[in-house]
């Protein structure tokens, strides 16, 4: 059980790991792999569950459900082998590393940013 919302962790594949992200998209996927990879994690990757909920009310036929059903994206849940991971404080306290040489900062994590700015600090505003 984890001690607190930041840092979960859970079997995936069979290996205990710590949880980076759940319900991600296999785009966003690509990059936390090529990312925690180049930083010597070992990463598993795992469907996540469907959503739970609630039962839908019966339709007169099942063709008609099919059509009005939306179809929720395939979602997955990446986590690394090394169950001590912990996304906050491998972001704030400047341990992980891009391919380039910067620091990863909360806003290339996010993707908010395709170049690492590391040279000014996450408090910082930027102009």
């Amino acid at each position: 059980m984890a001690i607190n919302k930041n840092h979960e962790f859970d079997e995936l594949n069979g290996v205990k790991c710590a949880i980076v992200e759940k319900n991600v998209l296999p785009e966003r996927v690509e990059f936390l792999k090529k990312l925690l990879e180049f930083n010597r994690f070992k990463v598993q990757v795992i469907p996540s569950p469907a959503p739970k909920v609630a039962a839908a009310p019966k339709a007169e036929t099942a063709a008609d459900t099919e059509l009005d059903a939306p179809i929720p994206p395939e979602t997955f849940t990446v986590g690394v082998t090394d169950y001590t991971f912990n996304t906050t404080n491998a972001l704030y306290g400047r341990l992980l590393k891009t391919p380039d040489g910067h620091v990863v900062t909360p806003a290339y994590w996010q993707q908010k940013e395709s170049v690492s700015h590391d040279e000014l600090p996450y408090y910082v505003e930027r102009t």
